[in-house]
């Protein structure tokens, strides 16, 4: 995947609907940090959230239990949703491929392109420089807006 070109629409919705559960590297307890509002909508639009951080793991965000890490989740994830820098999105990036991930996503501002090169070297889809909260609203997709808030 060439990842200086725009990422075709097919590929994006395919992840989109393919997917279930996400983890999101990087979740925050407090509602005005990005990373809760896009936790928020997908956990809403029907995805299974799984939060990561290492600060508050044990507790809740949103309901659901706060991860250490990737290795620490009891259950298959099939997206890891980075909200990291572009430096340290390369250690959740090689835990995604140890748990066996399909699909690895860095948030808008966040780019490593050695770290997608392994990723796709394992055989995972990559997205970089994205949020998910805003390609569920473009017209390829059309969302789950009938469930209930």
């Amino acid at each position: 995947m060439n990842h200086d070109e725009e990422y075709p629409a097919a590929y994006l919705a395919d992840i989109l609907k393919s997917v279930k559960t996400i983890a999101v590297v990087g979740a925050s307890s407090d509602a005005t940090k990005f990373s809760y509002g896009v936790m928020r909508v997908l956990h809403e639009t029907g995805y299974e959230m799984i939060p990561v951080n290492p600060k508050e793991a044990g507790g809740e965000i949103r309901g659901l239990k706060v991860y250490e890490s990737l290795s620490a989740i009891d259950r298959p994830v099939d997206m890891v949703q980075i909200f990291r820098t572009s430096e340290a999105a390369a250690e959740a990036v090689d835990e995604a491929i140890e748990i066996g991930a399909k699909v690895v996503w860095m948030q808008i501002g966040v780019r490593n392109d050695a770290a997608a090169a392994r990723a796709e070297a394992a055989g995972l889809k990559v997205v970089m420089n994205r949020c998910p909260k805003i390609e569920l609203f473009r017209p390829f997709w059309k969302p789950k807006l009938d469930l209930a808030i």
